[in-house]
């Protein structure tokens, strides 16, 4: 149990941390347009999100993707980047069903990236066969999923004091948002070593 609790800290402890603050971006612009009625639709869109995060570091354990350090750490920027415009585009539209499938797919791509962000770190944690890693990769898993439940929760509660006792409508609760992570996420995509030859 108490190896349990190493890696599911380790989980938490890389999403919550404040100095890797991306995770955290992303997460809000992911949910930026819901409400807490929309929660079976934010646990699919997190839980594929830590799918495909999981499934980035189980293809890095056993060899299958390698990736260099600097591409990932300018597409992590990106996929927040678009994940914020796309928002602030349609802040305020109803979501079409044909365009659930396309959200679910994008949403578990990103998280394959985010997924390669941290895949060198976890190699290195990890020592043994890339078969003995399965079982810390899987409680690391649950560690990012509730963590990631967190800031989603806090997220909302939020935007419903927002709504509710700031008196914003959703549309412009969702453009401020918006607006406020593209701000943040600019300077990182400008600042990323790719630019470095």
């Amino acid at each position: 149990m108490s190896e349990f609790w190493i890696y599911f800290q380790i989980g938490l402890k890389h999403v919550l941390d404040i100095h890797a603050y991306d995770h955290v971006l992303f997460l809000i612009a992911l949910t930026i347009p819901y409400l807490f009625k929309d929660w079976k639709r934010i646990l699919l869109l997190v839980s594929l999100f830590t799918i495909g995060h999981t499934l980035a570091l189980l293809l890095s354990v056993f060899g299958i993707i390698a990736i260099k350090v600097n591409i990932v750490e300018f597409l992590i920027p990106i996929t927040i980047l678009i994940t914020a415009i796309f928002h602030l585009f349609t802040a305020g539209k109803a979501t079409k069903n044909e365009g659930v499938n396309l959200i679910f797919m994008v949403t578990l791509f990103f998280g394959i990236i985010h997924g390669l962000g941290f895949s060198n770190y976890f190699k290195t944690i990890l020592g043994g066969s890339p078969s003995s890693k399965l079982l810390p990769l899987g409680e690391f898993a649950l560690g990012i999923e509730a963590a990631q439940l967190i800031v989603v929760f806090v997220v909302l509660i939020l935007s419903y004091i927002v709504q509710t006792v700031f008196r914003f409508s959703k549309r412009d609760w969702a453009l401020v948002m918006s607006a406020f992570i593209i701000g943040v996420v600019i300077p990182m995509i400008i600042e990323s070593p790719i630019w470095n030859r």
